[in-house]
């Protein structure tokens, strides 16, 4: 009776343990939620708005121009950023009197709060390393639900 008990523990937390495998990789591999904090992309995402991020186009770089990306922030690799890729691997990009070309293996990064958005303007392109997720859409609040690209 007791080996009863035992099998149907470990048998669940067999398959508990399975599960958690399954979703850790659909997480890290596929997509997942993301909260925001910050100021950075306002008027397009708020602090607390939630987000749901796709993980497959940075990986195989199959982002562009105007995408909204999740990437480990290049001073504080502690700390997650949410911005607009503005500039590709050979791009221009004209900040002030100041032009800046993007290296090969870089992105150029920018908040829509230019005034208040710490970006590639203070700590330059970004390594395209760096890149976690591209944004898809906005799904709380629910009243201000969109889709950030075209599927």
């Amino acid at each position: 009776m007791f080996r009863k008990h035992i099998y149907k523990v470990l048998s669940v937390l067999g398959v508990t343990l399975q599960y958690a495998c399954i979703t850790h990789c659909a997480f890290e591999y596929i997509g997942e939620f993301v909260v925001c904090s910050g100021p950075s992309m306002e008027p397009t995402i708020h602090s607390k708005d939630i987000l749901f991020t796709e993980h497959i186009s940075t990986r195989l770089r199959w982002y562009k121009k105007g995408d909204i990306i999740i990437s480990i922030c290049p001073s504080n690799p502690r700390q997650h950023i949410c911005k607009r890729l503005v500039g590709l691997p050979g791009d221009s990009i004209r900040h002030g009197f100041t032009t800046h070309i993007v290296p090969i293996g870089h992105v150029w990064l920018e908040g829509d709060n230019s005034s208040n958005s710490t970006d590639s303007r203070i700590y330059g392109p970004v390594p395209q390393g760096l890149l976690r997720g591209r944004a898809i859409c906005k799904i709380w609040p629910l009243s201000d639900i969109a889709l950030f690209t075209k599927l």
